[in-house]
């Protein structure tokens, strides 16, 4: 089974620094619906406190909880080292290519 997914890093001011759609080929109204399913999803997660710089959110079709856990840590672990690049500017938007393609590469591997 092919699984899709969308995969968002928004900052604390609500912009999003970095979008992924992975998984099978979306058709574009399928990728718009994921951004306002996530966007919506993030109005409900503001309520809650901000205790980190950025949101990390996925919406998936995968029931594989172990394979999300892994992403998101390795996604995480991914996104510090990016905070830690002293030409990175935080809240910016996130243009690297290494980036991207290690997002790609773990949604592969664990989703």
């Amino acid at each position: 089974m092919t699984t899709t997914a969308c995969f968002i890093v928004v900052s604390k001011n609500d912009i999003p620094i970095y979008e992924a759609e992975v998984g099978s080929t979306q058709k574009q109204e399928q990728a718009h619906q994921h951004q306002f399913i996530l966007h919506a999803a993030l109005d409900l997660v503001q309520d809650l406190a901000w205790t980190t710089s950025a949101i990390l959110m996925l919406l998936h079709d995968s029931r594989n909880e172990d394979g999300i856990k892994n992403f998101f840590q390795e996604v995480h672990e991914l996104y510090v080292k990016t905070l830690l690049n002293p030409l990175y500017l935080t809240g910016s938007r996130i243009t690297s290519a290494h980036f991207d393609t290690r997002v790609r590469a773990l949604a592969r591997k664990y989703l």
